[in-house]
């Protein structure tokens, strides 16, 4: 059988069985997919279309017969294993934030920068980008080349997926515990996530943002243009899936609702659902399961000359993780800059 071997490294988390799934849907070229996690997980089974795989271990795998590894097992792990892995002869997509600013590592999103992959070979490792930088840089990146973005200020509404299975059974227990008049038990998130918002994701730095409000300010530059200025803030909401976003962005050159609206509908990976009226925009509900980056409420921004201000909304597991990774895998073979070794 023709086609690549791939290894998804964290198969039996969130992410990873969505990778899995995801592989399947789009026909991936593949000879042989292999579930790998820890040794505590090795023998779950895990889907993978209608096929069942079952989890082997990741310290005792050989990747030498593996041409790409998709990882989804967290930065420390990454950090240990993505270089052996790529010295093994395979190309390593991580997911995890451990090589996104090495500046040896291309950091992808293929409807923004599918050029950057070509860079893969100084370390057989690609970058995922956050999950919530990926779904603001498909929306700026077109607006970008119309009009030269100069700021963007956003706020993310992230949905409790984005800190794993644990962050969805907080929300889930707290919930059930509320209504059946039961104390709340606060493990996973800083305060209690049910019913309320949270103002931290991540750790704080020093200059008063958190690690995740820095993370997209650094990936923005990295990958769309280093002179944009970013300023975030982003807070976790009592959603399950898809993350939320609202922007204010200043442009250079003039660009009307019109002519943004355009624009939007014609990009790669976005759609417009822009309707003033009730319900004439995308939810995070609506969004969990999609591939797209919806964006809706564009309009203008007046406290800025040359400003807009828009939502958008997207499914982290999907296009905020397991779906990029699996397009970058794509633009590496569409390319033709691997060849499998079967």
């Amino acid at each position: 059988m023709s086609g690549y071997k791939v290894a998804v490294v964290g198969a039996t988390g969130n992410v990873g069985r969505e990778m899995l799934s995801i592989l399947a849907e789009r026909a991936f070229p593949c000879r042989e997919v292999v579930a790998l996690a820890s040794r505590r997980s090795m023998g779950k089974e895990v889907s993978f279309g209608d096929k069942t795989l079952t989890t082997k271990a990741l310290d005792t795998y050989d990747f030498s017969d593996v041409d790409i590894c998709l990882m989804s097992a967290g930065g420390d792990i990454s950090k240990e294993w993505s270089p052996k892995i790529g010295a093994a002869g395979a190309v390593v997509i991580d997911n995890s934030s451990a090589w996104r600013y090495d500046a040896d590592v291309p950091l992808v999103v293929p409807e923004v920068n599918p050029e950057a992959v070509r860079d893969f070979h100084k370390r057989n490792i690609i970058a995922n980008p956050n999950c919530s930088t990926i779904q603001m840089v498909v929306a700026l990146k077109p607006l970008h080349d119309k009009a030269n973005i100069k700021r963007v200020v956003v706020s993310t509404y992230q949905s409790v997926s984005g800190a794993g299975k644990e962050g969805m059974d907080e929300l889930d227990r707290q919930t059930k515990a509320l209504y059946s008049l039961q104390d709340v038990e606060v493990k996973k998130f800083q305060k209690r996530i049910a019913f309320n918002l949270i103002p931290q994701i991540d750790v704080f730095m020093e200059d008063g943002y958190t690690k995740e409000e820095w993370k997209m300010m650094a990936e923005t530059k990295k990958i769309l243009d280093p002179k944009i200025k970013v300023s975030a803030t982003c807070v976790r909401v009592p959603v399950f899936i898809s993350h939320a976003e609202s922007l204010n962005v200043e442009f250079e050159n003039p660009i009307s609702v019109e002519e943004a609206r355009e624009v939007l509908r014609s990009a790669p990976g976005v759609v417009v659902q822009d309707k003033r009226e009730a319900g004439g925009y995308m939810t995070p509900h609506e969004a969990a399961g999609e591939d797209a980056t919806y964006v809706s409420r564009i309009r203008e921004d007046i406290t800025v000359e040359n400003g807009l201000a828009f939502w958008c909304v997207a499914d982290n597991l999907r296009k905020g993780a397991a779906l990029n990774t699996v397009q970058i895998a794509e633009a590496l073979i569409n390319r033709n800059l691997i060849q499998p070794k079967g």
